[in-house]
């Protein structure tokens, strides 16, 4: 009895150093970007000082990610900083429009050196079960009723294109209504190279004005019933699709995408960019 206990007080001491490490690391990431991009001065002078640092605060609303924790409650009873836990949710909820700005330059950088091969996709985002949906009030302005090849759900969409490496490039979020294929011109502008779709983008007109020779094309998948069939080279190509599949159950399963317990929608905007944020920078 004595030995259990002892080794499961070893396992938890590796636990924490390791989540030490894994914070430190994503710190010192964090503190570059704060410092070249000057940060420090969308914090007010005037006034009340942050309870913490602005490193420390968009340090821990990423690490809730990285580290899998499942809500703040928990990160704060776990990294227990200097301040309390609403104080804490304020402001992780507060800066997450710088997060977005480094999300972005990390996602004009991958586009920089991306493969020549690319994936357009888009997957739901559940903002609340289906069975309180009519009761959901906080992103009732921008959630909506939408369907996929899983079923109903009410909230938004987010649209994706990464490459074969798995990189993302370009994101979207709409309401879950959206027909995908009205985002694919925008989604991607400035990119270049083969692009595969499912058969959810099937489009004469949409192939036709996303088409620039020798630059790009897109290829979507044929549905089962159509006349056209698809070449043994573009049954390859779809094959590789999988990958944008690994980023978007990684991103809900393991990154905490998902959610429905923010009570504002700065709360759910801070959950999506940090998420997708510590995920680019895992």
């Amino acid at each position: 009895m004595l030995f259990y206990s002892f080794s499961v007080l070893v396992k938890l001491h590796t636990i924490m150093l390791t989540q030490i490490i894994l914070y430190n690391q994503l710190k010192e990431k964090v503190d570059f970007f704060v410092k070249h991009l000057a940060f420090n001065k969308f914090v007010n002078k005037m006034g009340r000082k942050l309870a913490l640092p602005l490193t420390d605060i968009l340090s821990l609303g990423l690490f809730k990610h990285l580290g899998q924790i499942a809500t703040k409650k928990k990160l704060w009873e776990i990294m227990k900083p200097k301040c309390s836990y609403k104080t804490l949710v304020v402001n992780i909820n507060r800066f997450y429009a710088l997060v977005l700005l480094i999300l972005s330059l990390i996602l004009k950088n991958n586009c920089k050196n991306s493969h020549i091969i690319k994936h357009l996709d888009s997957t739901d985002i559940p903002v609340s079960c289906n069975r309180k949906a009519r009761y959901h009030q906080v992103m009732k302005e921008f959630a909506s009723w939408g369907k996929t090849g899983k079923g109903w759900f009410y909230g938004l969409k987010l649209h994706l294109i990464s490459d074969l490496k798995g990189k993302l490039l370009s994101l979207r979020f709409t309401s879950g209504n959206v027909d995908d294929r009205t985002v694919v011109i925008d989604l991607s502008k400035n990119l270049s190279g083969i692009f595969l779709a499912d058969a959810g983008y099937i489009s004469e007109k949409l192939a036709k004005k996303f088409y620039q020779e020798n630059r790009r094309i897109l290829i979507v998948k044929p549905k089962v019933n159509m006349k056209k069939l698809a070449t043994l080279a573009e049954i390859f190509l779809h094959r590789t699709r999988v990958r944008i599949e690994i980023n978007f159950r990684n991103l809900k399963y393991f990154w905490g995408l998902l959610t429905s317990l923010p009570r504002s929608v700065a709360g759910y905007l801070a959950n999506y960019t940090y998420s997708l944020l510590a995920y680019c920078l895992g």
